[in-house]
């Protein structure tokens, strides 16, 4: 239900009262238009918009423009891909890992070059070895996204 507010005492009045049935106060007249797009020619001979998906007509807005994608944290909101992420292939970042994982060649792969000197200093150690075995098969195994979303990068 539509309604006037009173300038004087900010009461609900109907949107017809000339005077607010509280105060006394002239309300200015509101116009409200009449005028349904359900099943009738739009102004200036537009079709009239018709959404499926909410079942309501209305007239088409040619200034609209739909919002940019939506980023949170350098995160595409739709699938979690950056498309600015750089391309790899899981299957060489797998294999790298599991036959050079010693000497961390699969981290300066991804990107990782402070990892990837990390298992550098490491690498007399032997723990790398099988560091780089686990991770070569955690890579090989994971799904595509995973893959992307925790590494940061795109497949090819």
């Amino acid at each position: 239900m539509a309604e006037n507010s009173c300038p004087q005492c900010g009461a609900p009045n109907p949107i017809d009262a000339a005077e607010c049935k509280y105060c006394g106060e002239a309300l200015a007249k509101v116009s409200v238009p009449q005028q349904s797009y359900n099943n009738q020619q739009a102004p200036n001979n537009q079709q009239p918009y018709n959404n499926p998906q909410f079942n309501n007509n209305f007239p088409p807005n040619p200034g609209y423009q739909a919002p940019p994608p939506a980023y949170v944290n350098n995160v595409y909101m739709n699938n979690g891909i950056n498309p600015s992420w750089p391309i790899k292939s899981k299957i060489t970042a797998g294999v790298l890992a599991i036959l050079l994982g010693t000497f961390g060649i699969h981290k300066f792969y991804l990107g990782k070059t402070g990892t990837g000197i990390l298992y550098l200093l490491l690498s007399w150690t032997g723990i790398t070895s099988i560091l780089g075995v686990i991770e070569g098969i955690i890579y090989l195994t994971s799904s595509d996204h995973n893959f992307c979303v925790k590494n940061q990068v795109r497949l090819q």
